[in-house]
């Protein structure tokens, strides 16, 4: 199980909510883009076999291409769209493009009706949504190229340069909308992290208030009150009992300028979380609880968002070994909870479900920190909890 010191604070789906939504989106639509694409695809393609179409390139082609189809559905969907799974399709695209000759039939070439068409559309949009437009852009370009090769090949150069025009039109708008939403999405983001920021000074400006306001009344309700009382002339003479309260006055006033010289005491967060170890004595818990002050509002969140995250292991997994961890990492207050349960996917959790979206994620982002979940099936889960306390 990986330590909290190890734990360098990599973005999260809390830091970048609106590029964590597009990431998701853009990855199951062109996933299940190309499942669809790649399935009715073969389909078509071994109903028109008439000839040129060579049956003994056509099969292989087709059984290559529906493999890679849904291999690439499934790698997508649990691993995201890398670089090489872009590459892998443009390259199949524009093998397949180019040996339309061998793989289409005459008849069902024009107006971009074939198979072959609708897998080099699908390919030149999945480009421009899933890799950067310095990348996607020419892999646009090549798709096209090979497209061109393949229809004019057949003896069709009205095909090859109508269909061309389709494809660089879709690369085009494709490219242009997806770099609009990039940008949108960035400052969407942005805008969070600055608000993320601007709650995590609130929450220390306030704690700074409530100290000032706490020593102003400590002030008003010693050294004030002796001073009025003395000049009002409520004490005539020598007196043990002024001469008491005067060295309680200055013992007051010490305490004071020690707490200025210092930045204000918040509550201590290791007690809280031993608190909340203590109302599950059904759970056992191996717990490593450096002592750590933080502002009362964040104590709350983050001992309440591990209460949640503990209750979570004792609902859905009873019986796993369960580690909870506070420590202070760099700037960061960070607190951890690992089991090795049977874990899930956070990414198949329904949107109406509460437990992550506001126990966890919601209280920590009212302060200004941020959770990661981070499980897969049969490999535990973590949840880490995290309050930067200086900027």
């Amino acid at each position: 199980m990986p330590a909290v010191a190890a734990t360098t604070s990599p973005p999260s789906p809390l830091d970048r909510p609106a590029g964590d939504a597009f990431t998701l989106i853009f990855t199951t639509l062109p996933a299940l883009l190309r499942l669809t694409c790649g399935l009715v695809g073969a389909v078509v393609a071994l109903a028109v076999r008439t000839p040129p179409v060579r049956v003994a390139l056509l099969v292989p082609v087709v059984v290559a291409l529906t493999a890679w189809s849904v291999w690439y559905a499934v790698r997508a969907l649990r691993n995201g769209i890398g670089p090489a799974l872009v590459a892998g399709d443009v390259t199949l695209t524009t093998l397949a493009a180019v040996a339309i000759p061998g793989l289409v039939a005459p008849e069902v070439l024009p107006g971009g009706a074939s198979w072959i068409a609708v897998l080099a559309s699908t390919t030149v949009i999945n480009a421009q949504a899933t890799a950067p437009a310095r990348w996607s852009v020419p892999a646009g370009l090549l798709v096209t190229a090979g497209y061109i090769g393949g229809a004019a090949a057949a003896g069709n150069p009205v095909e090859a340069r109508a269909h061309a025009a389709t494809l660089l039109v879709q690369t085009g708008c494709a490219a242009a909308m997806t770099a609009v939403m990039r940008r949108r999405i960035g400052r969407a983001d942005a805008a969070f992290a600055d608000y993320q920021r601007l709650a995590r000074q609130a929450v220390l400006a306030r704690t700074a208030r409530e100290a000032e306001r706490r020593q102003n009344r400590d002030l008003h309700d010693t050294v004030l009150a002796t001073l009025t009382m003395v000049g009002l002339g409520a004490v005539s003479g020598p007196s043990t009992a002024l001469r008491e309260r005067c060295a309680a006055d200055l013992d007051t006033l010490a305490t004071l300028a020690d707490a200025r010289s210092a930045p204000p005491a918040g509550p201590a967060l290791d007690d809280r979380l031993r608190t909340v170890l203590a109302r599950m004595p059904e759970l056992p818990v191996a717990a490593a609880l450096a002592p750590c002050a933080v502002p009362a509002e964040v104590a709350t969140a983050l001992a309440d968002s591990a209460a949640a995250a503990l209750a979570n292991v004792a609902r859905h997994a009873p019986g796993a070994s369960v580690t909870l961890r506070l420590a202070r990492v760099g700037d960061a207050v960070v607190v951890e909870v690992v089991d090795d349960g049977p874990g899930f996917d956070p990414a198949t959790v329904p949107a109406h479900r509460y437990g992550l979206r506001e126990s966890i994620h919601g209280r920590m982002s009212t302060v200004g920190g941020r959770a990661e979940v981070t499980s897969a099936s049969g490999a535990g889960t973590r949840v880490l909890l995290e309050w930067p306390s200086v900027d």
